[in-house]
């Protein structure tokens, strides 16, 4: 559960993979954002969602939770997270959107 407060971020990120649907690499990437990045320990509530909506063509969703800008920005420069976007993400990804919501 969440605990939402005025300064409380919720950062997703919408995205297709490289990998054929399905497949082994997909089912890897997918298992190892979520070992890597809930390994930070500003990250809570982190999910992993299929996207299902025709309306555009991305196929997966990560999203989490910060309690503030302080805890994001801990995040995005954490070593793990670096390494995750510089091996992983840029290797990986075909195309993505990134979105953060505040209250």
């Amino acid at each position: 559960m969440s605990l939402q407060t005025k300064e409380w971020i919720l950062h997703s990120v919408i995205f297709t993979l490289k990998h054929e649907q399905g497949s082994e690499a997909e089912i890897q990437f997918l298992a190892d954002g979520e070992r890597i990045l809930t390994s930070i320990p500003t990250v809570t509530n982190f999910q992993v969602y299929k996207q299902v909506s025709a309306k555009n063509d991305y196929r997966h969703g990560f999203s989490m939770e910060f309690a503030n800008q302080v805890d994001y920005d801990a995040y995005n420069e954490h070593p793990l997270h670096v390494q995750f976007v510089n091996e992983r993400w840029v290797v990986e990804v075909e195309k993505f959107l990134e979105i953060d919501y505040a209250k």
